[in-house]
């Protein structure tokens, strides 16, 4: 991944080509995350090739869109094959897969939305269970179409914003991660409170 992106940055005017491809063999399963290919592409699209702002978003949406469908057919033509190798059943172990089945038999688009912003391959497992169910494809293609773009444009364009204050980030850099520090720790002790008043509530019964 590392060699990836220094070889975009070094070739930014054909970066959104180079982009659409790799996410296109993400839809495969090769190890490429199309979550930081679209955290480069709001970077180059901000800071270093800002006119090829639109070339670099549709080489984002359109690479994740279809990357979708190949994962879609690749469950759909393996099916139940793929639990057979174990990258796949360390990603969506049985009892999980099953889960994930019956939620998007119930809730489809939904599935798809909240899928699409859950990283570490958990979205490309969701892509051919949609296959090995066989689900249609024309519904699938559909819904992914609104899924898609909610979530490559938000993303998008949060990072594309995030490059062009990527200066006023540095600066603040202390100040943010205190913040986010603040944050968890308020986090981990409200959890904790939670669970000590749950665990009292159940005692006093």
């Amino acid at each position: 991944m590392d060699t990836l992106i220094e070889w975009l940055l070094s070739h930014s005017h054909h970066a959104h080509w180079y982009i659409f491809g790799a996410i296109l063999l993400a839809g495969f399963n090769v190890p490429i995350s199309a979550d930081i290919l679209i955290v480069l592409a709001g970077f180059l699209a901000a800071a270093v090739v800002p006119e090829h702002l639109w070339h670099l978003y549709f080489s984002i949406f359109l690479g994740c869109y279809f990357s979708a469908w190949i994962a879609y057919w690749v469950g759909r033509l393996l099916g139940k094959r793929l639990c057979k190798y174990k990258w796949f059943n360390k990603i969506m172990p049985a009892p999980r897969l099953e889960k994930i089945q019956r939620f998007y038999s119930r809730h489809g688009l939904w599935t798809l939305l909240v899928g699409r912003f859950i990283p570490f391959g958990i979205r490309n497992c969701l892509f051919m269970s949609s296959g090995m169910s066989r689900v249609s494809f024309l519904k699938f293609a559909l819904w992914d179409l609104l899924a898609c773009s909610a979530w490559s444009s938000l993303s998008f364009y949060c990072f594309y914003l995030l490059g062009q204050n990527y200066q006023a980030l540095f600066n603040h850099l202390k100040t943010i991660n205190m913040l986010i520090f603040l944050a968890f720790s308020v986090t981990v002790i409200g959890l904790i409170w939670y669970k000590q008043r749950k665990k009292r509530a159940v005692e006093n019964l």
